[in-house]
């Protein structure tokens, strides 16, 4: 089973792209997703989790949401390989969202889904 679930805030305002090849919309984010300990000093740790969403998780995101909302995410772990300009191949991994939650709501954006 490949499942995760994240509650954090968008770093910065949700950006919709247009795939023309298979005419779908995306976006990728950052998730801030704070740890639920204090590190050795006494801090909170936040950690950055990227996140694609796709067609209509995508465009509720960038209708409805801006930067430092409160969303949760549901979705599936992806690792994804390439190989570098130095030629070596490289690993990145990131979150498929297959369910998105408002826990906030951009009171200055429509708010009808």
């Amino acid at each position: 089973m490949n499942k995760v679930l994240f509650i954090g805030r968008l770093t910065k305002d949700i950006e919709l792209k247009h795939i023309k090849e298979n005419d779908k919309n995306v976006t990728n984010f950052t998730l801030a997703v704070d740890r639920p300990f204090l590190n050795e000093k006494g801090e909170r740790v936040t950690d950055f989790i990227p996140v694609v969403a796709w067609e209509r998780n995508a465009e509720k995101l960038a209708k409805h949401t801006k930067k430092g909302n409160l969303i949760s995410v549901i979705g599936r772990l992806q690792m994804i390989s390439y190989e570098g300009k130095d030629g070596v191949k490289r690993y990145i991994s990131q979150v498929v969202a297959q369910e998105i939650q408002f826990l906030e709501w951009n009171k200055t954006k429509e708010t009808a889904i």
